[in-house]
């Protein structure tokens, strides 16, 4: 286990938190008495799937079957004709 003051860990975070990633846990001390205890975060939540534009196109299918919301592609055929 490593220590480092408050000092320390204001004027050098960087390296503090290098110190982190390689120790589980830093003490803080305080005229050389420990204070705080540093713990590494570790993010239990799982990560987002990619978004797959084969599979929302399929699962667009499945909801709409053959119909086609033309509503964006209808506004951007008339901004399209203005101009």
């Amino acid at each position: 286990m490593k220590t480092i003051s408050i000092r320390d860990l204001r004027l050098r975070w960087p390296a503090a938190e290098l110190a982190l990633a390689t120790e589980r846990e830093l003490i803080v001390t305080r005229d050389g008495k420990p204070v705080a205890k540093l713990v590494r975060f570790e993010d239990k939540t799982p990560k987002r799937k990619r978004f797959n534009p084969e599979e929302h196109k399929i699962r667009m299918q499945k909801i709409w079957g053959k119909t086609r919301l033309s509503l964006v592609q209808d506004f951007v055929i008339t901004e399209r004709q203005r101009e």
